[in-house]
């Protein structure tokens, strides 16, 4: 799937995907606040990705899964304080926590199962792996 981002006025971005739009856009006081900024969007792929996922993966098992929410933030730790990480120590390293809650007659082994198959879900799987992006430049016709 292509997705287009297009600026409309002052900070808001036309985002679409498919067949759907959306607007992008910071805070009062930097944008409008008409739409949620770069960071929600990334958290809500993630947190959509992995519910989808757990939902797929419960149904697929016929295990009683009536809700599934996630909870996602994000912020920035020097990497001198984060224990698992392999960048050098004077850098920022960017922390995504994710907070994921069952509901339903699970039992507590097919909660722990399912958590475990949050982080299995595609956008979380591309989000831990090595990303690059690539961009070209152009000039518009």
């Amino acid at each position: 799937m292509k997705v287009t981002a297009k600026n409309l006025k002052n900070l808001q971005v036309q985002i679409k995907a498919g067949n759907h739009t959306l607007i992008a856009d910071e805070p009062l006081g930097v944008g409008d606040d008409a739409g949620p900024d770069p960071y929600a969007l990334l958290l809500s792929a993630l947190g959509a990705c992995k519910v989808m996922t757990v939902l797929m993966y419960a149904r697929k098992k016929r295990w009683p899964l009536e809700e599934v929410e996630v909870s996602l933030e994000t912020y920035k730790i020097h990497a001198t304080d984060c224990k698992n990480c392999e960048s050098d120590p004077d850098a920022m390293v960017s922390m995504i926590e994710a907070e994921i809650s069952f509901g339903g007659d699970l039992t507590d082994e097919q909660i722990d199962r399912l958590g475990e198959i949050s982080t299995h879900c595609p956008v979380h799987r591309t989000l831990t792996g090595e990303i690059k992006v690539k961009t070209k430049v152009k000039r518009k016709e």
